[in-house]
């Protein structure tokens, strides 16, 4: 099998290099960032690599990088199969890999690739037009189910209050909007908090928890 591999780290890349050669995986190109990767693939003699490795993060703006070259390689290519291995279990990340299809798309974890057997196996599947997510991301997902789940245990006035925060209302501003006493407003804010299971702090950052598992979950209902 050869493979690609774009990473900004030449320690990675080397360390990944000779992760496969264990497993004859052969690296028929290695790039430091995106547009070297595919103007690499463009001109690369030989079979084209069955499987391209990216990370998401690369030059120049170290945002995502590796999803847009994986994007252009399977429009390219359908036939390639492209793996991000990121440091970060980012649910948004993997939705965007996916957003078009899931055939020779995977989404791996950096710290799963001291595995050789399941880095092995995961080439093998995408090369063969299979999809993975790595398990880490799948319990962030149902997470986020489960963030729905308390969401939904909130009442209406819960919701209503939540909604007030969201817009950077206080307390005081919450109750004057919703015709409620201050202490009332304080009671369903420690409410919210305790059914999103968002531990003791500073009333702040916990307003700033709630608001962004609202957020999250695109609640729209008042």
């Amino acid at each position: 099998m050869r493979v690609a591999i774009a990473d900004d780290s030449t320690l990675f890349r080397g360390g990944l290099r000779l992760l496969l050669g264990q497993v004859g995986v052969e690296v028929c190109l290695e790039a430091g960032n995106a547009d070297d990767l595919i103007s690499g693939l463009a001109g690369l003699p030989g079979p084209r690599p069955e499987v391209v490795i990216l990370d998401i993060r690369m030059p120049p703006t170290y945002t995502r990088e590796g999803l847009t070259a994986a994007a252009r390689i399977r429009e390219s290519d359908p036939a390639t199969g492209v793996l991000i291995l990121s440091t970060y279990a980012e649910t948004t990340y993997a939705a965007e890999l996916f957003a078009n299809g899931s055939v020779g798309r995977g989404y791996m974890l950096k710290d799963r690739v001291d595995d050789v057997g399941t880095l092995h196996d995961a080439l093998v599947r995408l090369a063969a037009g299979e999809s993975l997510v790595d398990a880490t991301l799948v319990d962030s997902l149902i997470g986020h189910s489960r963030r729905q789940d308390a969401l939904a245990a909130l009442t209406v006035r819960e919701r209503q209050v939540l909604r007030q925060m969201a817009e950077g209302r206080s307390n005081a501003g919450v109750a004057a909007v919703l015709n409620l006493s201050h202490k009332t407003v304080e009671n369903y804010a420690a409410s919210i908090f305790g059914k999103l299971d968002i531990p003791a702090g500073s009333d702040d950052n916990r307003r700033v928890l709630a608001v962004l598992s609202w957020l999250r979950a695109g609640t729209t209902s008042s």
